[in-house]
């Protein structure tokens, strides 16, 4: 008289073994100043300062007690291109002439119909070491104009 005995049910798959990977990490893919379009987001570049021009301030007279923000207008560039990047407060110390930067999680702004790079609380600014490449300063996309045209649909 033999009896099978029930074949033994494998454990249940562990989801929990990966606990120290953090979701939704993704390599980041870096692009290139000339790959940079209107009204997109997301980016992480590498590029040089070329030039960091201080902003003053005008008409905050009334808001003294609010801190007061700090925006400087930085030309950063690399081998395709150049445009012009808004540095905030701490930003604005980090974008000096001459330093290569990682900016990641970058938006495209408009001001006044041309593109400006920022970095809100949502990306990061980090100094790296200096890059190897010459930056093309004859391809500045913020000297481009856009126009905003409505395509009606029918």
């Amino acid at each position: 008289m033999s009896t099978s005995a029930p074949a033994p049910t494998p454990p249940p798959p562990q989801q929990e073994q990966q606990s120290d990977v953090k979701p939704g990490l993704r390599k980041p893919v870096f692009v290139k100043v000339d790959q940079l379009k209107p009204g997109t987001n997301g980016h992480t570049l590498i590029v040089k300062v070329l030039e960091s021009n201080p902003v003053s301030q005008k008409g905050r007279s009334a808001s003294n007690h609010l801190r007061q923000t700090r925006i400087a207008e930085c030309l950063i560039g690399d081998d395709t291109g150049t445009i012009i990047f808004t540095a905030r407060n701490d930003q604005v110390d980090m974008m000096k002439p001459g330093t290569t930067v990682i900016l990641r999680n970058a938006k495209i702004d408009m001001f006044k119909g041309s593109m400006r790079l920022a970095v809100d609380k949502w990306g990061r600014v980090e100094v790296t070491e200096p890059a190897e490449f010459v930056v093309k300063d004859d391809n500045n996309l913020s000297l481009v104009e856009y126009e905003l045209v409505n395509v009606a649909e029918e």
